[in-house]
């Protein structure tokens, strides 16, 4: 079966909390801050794996969640990090983040690796707080949270050569009569409904994956028939074979609007070396039209020859056309090199807003900061309180009216506002 869309949650590991400690030993009465920090939580990664071809594997699995950080302990031990998440897809595959829309990777390499949910950094211990006016630190942090996105992958085929033409042009009979695929094949419209792989060996050193992409027709590159969906695994391909069905009533407008239907689509894909193959030739009204069709593709500069999916005439020469094709053919390159993550334009930034239960404060930083902070201890507290004071927090409350006794609301936490 193949499954070329899937969307998937993935969860990083949240870091591990620095611990309040403070070294104890006979006849050391002050022995001094000795807490260990977190450990850092698991990255989740997506990596390539050209074993895989499809994502039907996602079907039966959705969810994926890394291991959090271990707590650091006393003596200045630090908890132990979590390992990695490392999830394989098939190369071709599109990362996009499904609740913004944004492309955050495109994997097209073996081994390539991009990572998708970033590990929670872990807490530091009270040992880092010792300074000469506060030897007796009992502050310590809190791991920072995990990170989770919703994932949506979209699989773009990785093959040598395209198959294209218009429904029932004998594709996929082509890709059955010259690999070992069995694609279904049958006299009616949209017989292939997913693209099918198929590997020619033409010889011992060479070799051929084509793919058998569906029929397309007028207005696919708008969503029609079969669609874009599927318009999109032509862009993988580096060489094109365009079967034309020699019993339509008119082939080479058939060929001028799959034509347009791909350049509408991609103006690249025009640029790719394209092969005609005329199909149905073991019939006499098909070998009668050829002479004229073969001038008029000469006249547009395509080469073109005469097949037959069912006496195999040329099926072989096709083939080793399509590979000389090849050698020439540029490398297939990724659709943007994006960077996994896009800093905002301010970290720091933050929106305070009223609401009947009290002030709401939004912000990436000031949240982080909530979560990884020990409420129970005062040190801790006014650690919090002299950030919010650094960057604007504390001012722009006061000035939109917050009083005393006040619900403000940071993250998870709610907090009782004093002036």
């Amino acid at each position: 079966m193949y499954l070329d869309e899937a969307e998937i949650y993935v969860q990083s590991g949240r870091g591990g909390d620095g611990m309040v400690h403070f070294h104890r030993e006979k006849y050391k009465p002050r022995g001094g801050p000795d807490g260990g920090d977190g450990g850092r939580g698991g990255d989740v990664i997506l990596e390539v794996n050209q074993k895989l071809s499809t994502l039907f594997d996602f079907r039966h699995r959705t969810r994926y969640i890394a291991d959090s950080g271990n707590n650091g302990g006393p003596n200045n031990m630090s908890g132990k990090s979590a390992k990695v998440l490392i999830v394989q897809v098939p190369p071709g595959t599109l990362v996009y983040d499904n609740d913004t829309g944004d492309l955050l990777g495109d994997l097209v390499e073996d081994g390539q690796q991009l990572v998708v949910a970033k590990g929670g950094r872990g807490g530091r211990g009270n040992q880092h707080y010792a300074t000469s006016r506060n030897q007796v630190p009992r502050m310590a942090e809190r791991g920072e949270p995990e990170e989770a996105k919703n994932l949506r992958l979209e699989l773009k085929m990785i093959a040598d050569v395209g198959i294209v033409g218009v429904p029932n042009a004998g594709k996929s009979s082509l890709l059955a009569v010259v690999t070992n695929a069995k694609p279904k094949i049958a006299n009616y419209p949209f017989t292939t409904l997913s693209p099918n792989l198929g590997v020619a060996q033409l010889d011992i050193e060479n070799l051929l994956v084509l793919a058998d992409i569906p029929g397309l027709i007028e207005g696919a590159h708008q969503g029609v028939g079969l669609g874009f969906s599927f318009l999109r695994h032509i862009q993988r391909t580096r060489v094109l074979i365009h079967v034309l069905d020699g019993l339509a009533e008119d082939p080479m407008s058939d060929f001028s609007q799959i034509n347009s239907e791909m350049a509408l689509f991609d103006e690249k894909i025009t640029q790719k070396p394209q092969i005609v193959a005329f199909n149905k030739m073991d019939l006499p009204m098909v070998q009668e039209r050829w002479p004229e069709i073969k001038a008029e593709l000469k006249t547009r500069g395509y080469e073109a020859l005469p097949i037959s999916t069912v006496t195999h005439e040329n099926i072989q020469e096709l083939m080793w056309l399509a590979a000389k094709r090849l050698e020439d053919a540029p490398e297939p390159e990724p659709v943007e090199e994006m960077p996994v993550y896009r800093a905002a334009e301010d970290p720091k930034a933050f929106t305070v807003s009223q609401t009947e239960e009290g002030w709401l404060v939004r912000g990436e930083a000031i949240e982080r900061a909530a979560a990884m902070t020990y409420w129970e201890h005062r040190e801790s507290v006014r650690r919090f309180q002299r950030l919010m004071e650094n960057i604007g927090v504390e001012e722009a409350l006061r000035e939109a009216g917050v009083e005393e006794g006040d619900t403000v609301f940071v993250g998870e936490y709610a907090l009782e506002w004093q002036d």
